[in-house]
C-alpha cells in the first residue's frame, strides 16, 4: 500500500507514517487563540500612516479577508480524501482548525481596522472587484477545480494531478502568496507601526510554515514510494505554475505600492518573491528559476527566528500554557 492508494486506511497501529503523527503533535503545541492578539493598539498607528501606506494596508486586509478560506476549501474538497493515511488525516484535520482560527483572526482584523460596514463588505468582495486580488483568486480556483471531480487516484495521471494541486497550495499559495503578505506586515513592523498585526501574523506565519512542511513531507513520501511520478515533465509543470504565481503576486505588489511607499519598491518585492519561489523549488528538489537575492533583511531575521524552531522541531517556545488538571483516574 502507498500513501496515494485509493481507499480509506483506518489503522493507526502499526503506524506507517509516524512523521505525520509527529507533525500533528507539534501543531497541537502551537495552539493559539485570536483573543491573545490585541489589534486595538494599532488604531493610533493607522491614523498616522501616509495615504500610500493606508492604501497598502487596505489592499492587504482585503486579501486576508478570504485567503485562508480558499485554502481551507481545497483542504476539505481535495486533499483530505486522497491522503490515505490516518496519521496524515489527523494532521490535515488540525490544519483545518488552524485555517478556521486564521479566518477568525482576519475577521477581527477587518472589524478593527475597517469600522465602516460597507467598506468591510467591499473588502470581502475583493476577489470579484479588485483585479489584482481577483487574479490571485482565479489562480487558486483553477487549481481547486483541477482535481475537484477526481474521486480516486487510480492512474499515474491522477496521482500527478493530485501532486500538482498539493504543490500549488503549499508552494505557491501558502508559500508565496501568504509570504508576500507577511513581508508587507513585517516591513510595517520594521517602521515601528502596527505591532498588533505583526503579533498575530507571527502565529499565522508559524502555522503556515508547518503547513508547508507537512505538504512537502507528503511530496517526499510519494517520491520515495512512486519515484516514476517525478520526471522532467512534472518539474516543467511545477516551474510554470510557480512562474504564474509570481506574476500574480507581482501584479498585487504593483497595486499595493502604486502610490509609492517609502522604503518598499515593486522591484524589491519582485526580487523577494522570486527568491521565495526559488526556495520552494529547491525544497521540491527542482532547479531554481530566478536566482534572485532576498533584499529584505527584516525577512531574513524573521525566517531565522521562526522557521528554525519548526524545522528543528523546537516548538516549546510557542506552546500555550495549559492550566487545570485532567483526571479520568489517570489510567490510560
Amino acid at each position: 500500500m502507498t500513501l496515494l492508494n485509493p481507499g480509506l486506511d483506518l489503522t493507526l497501529r502499526p503506524m506507517r507514517y509516524p512523521e505525520f503523527f509527529d507533525r500533528f503533535k507539534d501543531a497541537i503545541k502551537n495552539t493559539w487563540t485570536v483573543e491573545e492578539v490585541d489589534l486595538h493598539t494599532d488604531l493610533a498607528d493607522l491614523a498616522k500612516l501616509s495615504p500610500a501606506e493606508q492604501h497598502l494596508v487596505s489592499r492587504l486586509v482585503a486579501f486576508f479577508a478570504t485567503g485562508d478560506t480558499i485554502v481551507a476549501n481545497n483542504l476539505v474538497l481535495n486533499l483530505y480524501q486522497h491522503v490515505n493515511s490516518p496519521e496524515g488525516r489527523l494532521y490535515l484535520s488540525r490544519q483545518l482548525f488552524e485555517e478556521a482560527v486564521h479566518v477568525q483572526f482576519y475577521l477581527n482584523l477587518l472589524d478593527t481596522y475597517v469600522p465602516d460596514e460597507q467598506q468591510r463588505f467591499e473588502a470581502f468582495a475583493a476577489v470579484e472587484n479588485i483585479p489584482s486580488i481577483r487574479r490571485k483568486a482565479e489562480f487558486c480556483f483553477k487549481w481547486i477545480d483541477s482535481i475537484f471531480e477526481l474521486r480516486e487516484l487510480k492512474t499515474r495521471d491522477d496521482r500527478r494531478a493530485f501532486l500538482l494541486n498539493l504543490i500549488c497550495f503549499a508552494a505557491c499559495i501558502e508559500g508565496l502568496f501568504f509570504y508576500g503578505a507577511f513581508a508587507y506586515v513585517y516591513f510595517l513592523r520594521s517602521r515601528g507601526v502596527l505591532h498588533g498585526l505583526a503579533s498575530g501574523t507571527n502565529w499565522v506565519f508559524r502555522d503556515e510554515s508547518m503547513h508547508m512542511a507537512f505538504a512537502f513531507d507528503v511530496v517526499d513520501t510519494v517520491r520515495r514510494e512512486e519515484p516514476d511520478l517525478f520526471d522532467a515533465d512534472l518539474e516543467k509543470q511545477v516551474t510554470a505554475m510557480m512562474e504564474e504565481a509570481v506574476d500574480c503576486e507581482v501584479q498585487f505588489a504593483e497595486d499595493l505600492l502604486e502610490q509609492g511607499v517609502s522604503g518598499l519598491s515593486p522591484a524589491d518585492m519582485r526580487s523577494y518573491l522570486e527568491h521565495v519561489a526559488d526556495r520552494r523549488l529547491a525544497v521540491l528538489g527542482m532547479a531554481p528559476r530566478y536566482g534572485s537575492k532576498n533584499p529584505f533583511a527584516f525577512m531574513e531575521l524573521q525566517d531565522v527566528q521562526e522557521l528554525s524552531n519548526f524545522f528543528e522541531r523546537r516548538v516549546s517556545a510557542y506552546q500555550v500554557g495549559v492550566t487545570g488538571t485532567v483526571g479520568f483516574d489517570d489510567d490510560f
